[in-house]
This record gives structure tokens, C-alpha cells and sequence, in this order.
């Protein structure tokens, strides 16, 4: 049987190697026996394993839900009602997410009309006082953006 390193199948898949090691502490790669030089010592099938989970994170499973559903499937189970609910549970959270942003997004496009407004009516020098119009009116739709220029 071939095995590869934590960096090889980082190489592979487009992790880290840290990835690929905190998976295995998190229980989404089962643990594996360590060389004599101490490198862990991954079956071939980890490289699919790490794809998997790649891309159940990015359909929103969390990684406590993922090492559930997986530790259960390891040990001969059929965890797939748990992973269709869960899945159910992530395109709700995606629909509700949508409306917010949608109600941002009108409510920032009404602001910025405003402002463009208050703005073309000044003077060279003036001030629009833009934020402080924010505590006029009624405040805009609260949907949590990442900071720019972070990703998740």
C-alpha cells in the first residue's frame, strides 16, 4: 500500500499541510500510524477524504458536524439522514442570508442616492455630514459582511 506525507496530499488537494494535520486532529482524517522519522503516514484514500471535506465546508457543514457524520460512517454507519438534514439546515441559513443581503443591498442603494444628493448640493468647502445622516431615518437591513479584503 502507497502512503503519502501531509504535504504531499496538500500538494494534491490545494490545502496546507497544517490543514491536513488539523483535520486529523479534528477527526475529519482518521488518525494514522507515524513513520520512524515521525511523518504521518496517509493512505491514498485521504486524498479524497481531504476533496470531501473541502467541499462539505464550503457547503456550509461545520467542521463538528462533518467529524460527526464522518466518524459515524467510519465506524460502519449510515449517517446519510444526518447529512440530508444538515444540508437542508445550510440552504435555509443561504436562503435567509440571501433576503438580508438583498434588504442591504436596496437599503445601501437608497442611502447612497441620498448621499450622492446631500453632496451635490454643497459648497466647495462644506460638509455633507454623511454619517451623521445615518441616525436620521430608519437604520438599514443588519446583515453581517466580512471585513473587506478578508476571506472566510
Amino acid at each position: 500500500m502507497t502512503t503519502l506525507r501531509a504535504g504531499e496530499i496538500a500538494r494534491m488537494t490545494g490545502v496546507s499541510a497544517d490543514t491536513v494535520r488539523y483535520y486529523e486532529r479534528r477527526g475529519l482524517l482518521p488518525r494514522v500510524p507515524r513513520a520512524a522519522n515521525g511523518y504521518r503516514k496517509y493512505p491514498e484514500s485521504a486524498v479524497r477524504r481531504v476533496i470531501v471535506v473541502r467541499r462539505a465546508l464550503d457547503a456550509g457543514f461545520s467542521i463538528r458536524e462533518l467529524s460527526q457524520v464522518l466518524r459515524e460512517r467510519d465506524a460502519g454507519g449510515a449517517p446519510c439522514r444526518q447529512v440530508l438534514a444538515i444540508g437542508r439546515d445550510r440552504l435555509g441559513d443561504l436562503e435567509r442570508r440571501i433576503t438580508e443581503l438583498i434588504a442591504l443591498r436596496n437599503d445601501l442603494r437608497a442611502l447612497l442616492k441620498d448621499w450622492e444628493a446631500r453632496v451635490g448640493r454643497l459648497g466647495r468647502n462644506e460638509r455633507a455630514g454623511l454619517l451623521d445622516s445615518l441616525a436620521e431615518g430608519p437604520a438599514p437591513a443588519r446583515a453581517r459582511l466580512p471585513p473587506a479584503g478578508r476571506q472566510k
